[in-house]
């Protein structure tokens, strides 16, 4: 497995791990639907949003903060594929959409920053071109 997969993998692992030690109940890791995925659906503390969490590691943010990795097509497809799950699902609760960024240098603890209601994939621009 690629470098960069491992520290994703680790990342994943490590978000969890705060996320039940703050409450939430994880329902799903590696969501998948189609091409897309969501890399953590769980419950929040209070058992009454959904929240679709996007994670994103690196081991410095020497060029950019973890969560400044999620653009706007991330953002689009996150929300495709959390329609899918809800729909799949029948999900009476509220919904949200969460970043947590991590970042873990070689050997050191891991900086982990959680971002509550980070976006909203309605509220994404389209990017598309029209054609004529």
């Amino acid at each position: 497995m690629a470098e960069h997969n491992e520290l994703g993998k680790l990342g994943e692992k490590e978000a969890s791990a705060y996320l039940t030690q703050s409450g939430y109940t994880i329902l799903e890791r590696d969501w998948q639907y189609k091409k897309c995925d969501i890399d953590i659906i769980a419950l929040n503390e209070k058992q009454d949003t959904v929240v679709f969490i996007e994670v994103k590691c690196r081991s410095n943010n020497d060029r950019m903060q973890p969560e400044q990795a999620v653009d706007a097509k991330k953002i689009r497809n996150i929300g495709i594929c959390a329609n899918a799950y809800i729909k799949m699902n029948n999900i009476p609760h509220s919904i949200r959409f969460d970043i947590i960024g991590i970042v873990q240098p070689s050997g050191q603890q891991p900086k982990i920053e959680h971002i509550v209601d980070a976006f909203n994939p309605l509220l994404v621009p389209c990017t598309r071109k029209r054609r004529r």
